[in-house]
């Protein structure tokens, strides 16, 4: 089985980008982590770039790759090198970072989140599944007051419930169980800035006229931007991941 991915990150319609991506590649084993830093707290730009080093740095000295002790030791770093970065330049409180990970390795694929960075997995062209954000219009759709379409431009949508570099301890994350990696997989990590302009019907459909992760992720984007003129676009980023015997 081989892996190929394809990687973005834009600032869209704003000064600065404050998301990050990543790609960690060693023998059999790959992460994929993508961060949102929170730009209304402040310094989002260092605190998702801090989250995606700190990945770095476990994925690096990891013996043994387990998935669920890998992320916890790598949300662990993250969060405490966040915490740290807040208190020496002084900006406490604040510089937080959404994260979503995907680590894939001995054939099989986990991946982690926290806040509204999402990941997509699609088999066979259709979608099996998608993280589910921690922020007030998703605890809305699972109680039923609104409805999934409801989220993208909901007015309460920026408010996340969970991010990295809150002074918790633990910090909490989902991370899913491992699958099996298999032909025809296709994973989509993104920031919201990505996934508010493009919805899960236009990704499939895009998917199916795709020949590889190149070519889905530029039909994707293309989308993205058209949606997104005059409306004063948020930083968007976003990391395909496919799986072929080819």
């Amino acid at each position: 089985m081989t892996t190929y991915y394809k990687g973005i990150s834009k600032k869209g319609d704003r000064a600065r980008n404050e998301d990050s991506i990543a790609v960690f590649k060693r023998d059999d084993a790959c992460c994929f982590v993508l961060c949102d830093g929170l730009g209304g707290h402040g310094k989002g730009d260092r605190a998702s770039s801090i989250a995606c080093h700190a990945f770095g740095e476990v994925f690096e000295r990891t013996f043994e790759f387990y998935p669920r002790s890998f992320f916890r030791e790598a949300i662990a770093q993250a969060n405490r090198d966040i915490l740290a970065a807040q208190q020496t330049e002084d900006f406490a409180g604040g510089m937080k970072t959404t994260l979503v990970a995907l680590l894939v390795c001995k054939g099989y694929c986990t991946w982690c989140h926290i806040g509204d960075s999402r990941l997509y997995l699609f088999q066979n062209n259709d979608l099996t599944c998608r993280t589910m954000d921690h922020s007030v219009p998703q605890m809305l759709v699972n109680s039923g007051t609104i409805k999934e379409k409801d989220i993208r431009f909901h007015p309460d949508r920026n408010r996340l419930l969970r991010a990295l570099g809150n002074d918790e301890d633990p910090v909490r994350y989902d991370v899913s169980s491992p699958y099996k990696l298999a032909e025809c997989q296709a994973f989509l990590l993104c920031s919201d800035g990505f996934w508010e302009y493009i919805d899960e019907k236009q990704m499939k459909k895009l998917l199916q006229k795709s020949k590889d992760a190149d070519e889905w992720l530029n039909r994707m984007q293309a989308v993205v931007l058209e949606n997104g003129v005059g409306k004063n676009m948020d930083n968007y980023s976003a990391i395909v991941v496919m799986n072929s015997n080819v």
